[in-house]
């Protein structure tokens, strides 16, 4: 592919007749990238400020400032040819809210990237970087995209990022096909574009790094909290620290106040908190108050402390393994969450959430292993005590 950094060749879209035109000419395409540019200072949902595409040398601009989305566009983006996408997330959003659909089939170039290094989160310059040996621009990686009009130099910048694209992910996938990783992208990608259609749930209490230090009670007011703060932020279209943040729910619930001046002398709670959302933060905490003892979470466990550590460990050790086998980075086999989240329920003898699709493949036999080994030294300990 022959490619100039300089001066891309990139088509501007303004009218729906022209983007209509363009999806003419994707017309036998097997791959399309994407990319967009979008402000999200001050809303919980990104503001489109460009959409780009591309399936050869030339990108074509979207102005969605001026240009809804067409049937035509549409119908492009939810079937037909692979979708190119890096670090995919945030452009998942985009294209959710200003198309109403997400870009189907999906490939991700930053997963892909994590299936064949130890770097999963390698940002899209480095990545063009390490396939082609070209450094792109980075002057505009900053810029305001939503004025207008936009510079040559915005242009150039935002059509090198389709049309590379489409050079790296040619060398990505003989390479993950010839590994015999190919299926694990795809069924990671799979899992991206399902999570994205849900949304997220009510566990955002569950990213708290400190839970530990809270009383079953106090985790469940926390858990009411951040449920109420998620739909109020998407309805509000406010950023989630611009209503409150998890820092000060977090010690809400520690405090667990019964009133006004309570809630008042917790530490990190303004007076416009108390004013604005006070009522609401209160009755959430009665019902934590409230709630039967056989509904509510689990306590966890000290992560620094046995019987916890030891066995986070040892899962933690055979992903390792495993992962420097296959040469990627051990998150790419199992995050740090999902790991903790096994250590509870094997500590709680509830049910276990393994790993499914190819990471059940890569991990669930060594994972058993480990496991079974803590019940078998579990009943040692316990025979021992009697």
């Amino acid at each position: 592919m022959l490619l100039s950094i300089a001066s891309p060749s990139y088509h501007w879209i303004d009218t729906p007749q022209a983007l209509d035109a363009a999806c003419e000419n994707m017309a036998g395409a097997d791959v399309i990238a994407l990319d967009t540019e979008f402000f999200r200072e001050n809303s919980f949902y990104p503001v489109p400020a460009l959409i780009q595409f591309a399936c050869d040398e030339t990108a074509y601009l979207i102005d969605p400032l001026t240009t809804d989305c067409t049937p035509a566009f549409k119908a492009l983006l939810e079937s037909g040819p692979i979708k190119l996408l890096h670090a995919s997330s945030e452009d998942l959003d985009v294209f959710k809210r200003w198309a109403d659909v997400l870009p189907t089939p999906l490939i991700d170039t930053q997963v892909a990237q994590g299936f064949l290094s130890e770097n999963p989160g390698m940002g899209y310059q480095k990545l063009v970087e390490f396939w082609t040996g070209e450094t792109l621009p980075k002057e505009e990686t900053r810029s305001d995209w939503l004025e207008r009009p936009l510079s040559e130099a915005q242009c150039c910048y935002a059509a090198l990022d389709v049309i590379y694209l489409l050079n790296v992910w040619a060398q990505q996938e003989a390479k993950l096909h010839a590994l015999g990783r190919l299926r694990w992208v795809e069924q990671e990608c799979q899992a991206i574009l399902n999570q994205a259609q849900v949304g997220s749930s009510d566990q955002w209490f569950a990213r708290q790094r400190q839970l530990w230090r809270l009383t079953p009670r106090q985790i469940e007011a926390y858990r009411r909290m951040t449920t109420w703060r998620e739909g109020e932020t998407r309805q509000r279209n406010l950023p989630r620290n611009w209503l409150v943040s998890d820092k000060v729910l977090f010690a809400i619930a520690e405090a667990m106040p019964k009133n006004r001046f309570e809630l008042a002398k917790v530490e990190g709670v303004k007076p416009p908190l108390v004013k604005k959302e006070g009522d609401t933060l209160l009755a959430l905490v009665k019902q934590a108050h409230d709630c039967p003892d056989d509904a509510l979470p689990a306590a966890w466990p000290d992560p620094a402390r046995p019987p916890f550590k030891p066995l986070f460990k040892a899962l933690k050790k055979a992903i390792t393994a495993q992962a420097n086998a296959l040469g990627v980075a051990p998150e790419m086999l199992m995050r740090r969450r999902d790991i903790e989240q096994l250590v509870m329920q094997s500590l709680a003898h509830e049910p276990l959430t393994m790993p499914v699709g190819w990471r059940g493949e890569c991990l669930n036999p060594s994972l058993n292993d480990v496991l079974q080994e803590y019940v078998l030294q579990e009943h040692v300990l316990q025979e021992k005590s009697k």
